[in-house]
């Protein structure tokens, strides 16, 4: 039986985030999968030799990878909207649930049990908070990045995602953002030198 999963994972490519604001870029939701997982992966190396962790990277990085998959099927829900209040974040959270489980379903059966907590994780899960982390501050490059090349758009949503991310309190993140964070504003000349 044909298994229609991998042409879904596909259509992340086509998918734009931030759609409510101006860009200077487009983002996909692939390109921004692929930023989560190499900073989840990072982050997981920096809990283990700095900080005494056995966390398993290369599923941080898996889990990053997937992460936002559902939205191939839901969109990108801008976060003001997403989070208005309770109600709304409880019943947008099993519409992702639902979507979740809607694309594991295309997968064939000795699959399904591998990918589907891949697509919908265990929220208490120790890697979950290091990806949640990584989408953070893969957010806070985006802010970055657009701040950088003249975009006042960005600024507001700037403020807030660093909140949101001190609000995790992930100290593998506080030490990815005061080592890494600072190469987003320059160019490439200097980043080399």
């Amino acid at each position: 039986m044909a298994s229609h999963f991998f042409a879904l994972f596909s259509r992340m490519k086509n998918m734009d985030r931030w759609a409510l604001m101006r860009n200077v870029r487009n983002e996909s939701l692939s390109a921004h999968s692929l930023e989560v997982a190499a900073i989840a992966h990072a982050l997981a190396l920096i809990g283990n030799r700095r900080l005494g962790k056995s966390y398993n990277a290369d599923r941080a990085a898996v889990l990053g990878i997937y992460h936002d998959m559902p939205e191939i099927l839901t969109g990108d829900m801008p976060t003001p909207v997403k989070y208005y209040n309770p109600e709304i974040r409880r019943a947008f959270g099993e519409i992702e649930h639902a979507a979740a489980r809607s694309i594991a379903d295309t997968l064939p059966e000795d699959l399904k049990a591998d990918y589907a907590p891949l697509l919908d994780p265990d929220e208490t899960e120790e890697l979950y908070k290091l990806v949640k982390a990584a989408d953070k501050i893969s957010a806070l490059i985006k802010c970055i990045e657009e701040k950088n090349s003249g975009n006042r758009e960005f600024l507001t949503a700037e403020r807030a995602t660093l909140k949101a991310l001190k609000k995790l309190d992930c100290p593998e993140a506080d030490i990815f953002t005061g080592e890494f964070l600072g190469s987003y504003s320059m160019v490439l000349d200097s980043i080399m030198k």
